[in-house]
């Protein structure tokens, strides 16, 4: 049966990882309170984000300065997920939206259904020193993978991994 939730606003929001990169399952989890959901996303989906994030407050900042505020906003410094780590659903689908009154940003995460199935969505409410928060923390998350071949684009295993550009042998 399909849910609707509503963090808002969040007090916890974090992307994070478990296992070993190239074998790392991404998590996206908000906290309001005492209540913490938890979404699998892929690691992708985790980079748009934080693409998105970028340019989302880069656009806010020409229309809606802060004019100080984010100096009076706390810093959040434990980005660690929350345990237990009990995924609610996979995301298929994920929006990015603001509200001007209240000067929130909304990541509207949608569960991967079948099409003729009606998806659970959560909704989690951040302020933009949050967001700026997640943006940085996402990036050290998804740098702390696998290498990247200069040759072809692909992740480098510790054993290597297969170059086409190198006339497929051993990188």
């Amino acid at each position: 049966m399909a849910r609707q939730i509503e963090l808002n606003p969040v007090t916890h929001l974090t992307v994070g990882t478990v296992g070993v990169p190239g074998k790392r399952t991404f998590y996206l989890q908000g906290s309001r309170g005492t209540q913490t959901v938890t979404l699998t996303i892929e690691k992708e989906q985790a980079a748009i984000m934080a693409s998105s994030f970028e340019s989302l407050l880069q656009e806010l900042e020409k229309q809606h300065p802060q004019e100080g505020r984010s100096a009076q906003e706390p810093v959040w410094k434990d980005m660690r997920l929350r345990e237990p780590i009990n995924s609610l659903f996979r995301v298929g689908n994920m929006g990015v939206g603001y509200n001007e009154s209240s000067d929130q940003i909304v990541i509207v995460a949608y569960e991967l259904v079948a099409e003729d199935e009606t998806p659970s969505v959560v909704s989690f409410w951040a302020s933009r020193a949050q967001i700026r928060a997640l943006i940085q923390h996402t990036q050290e998350v998804i740098r702390a993978g696998r290498p990247i071949c200069g040759n072809c684009g692909r992740p480098i295993d510790p054993e290597g991994h297969f170059c086409p550009n190198r006339n497929g042998h051993l990188h």
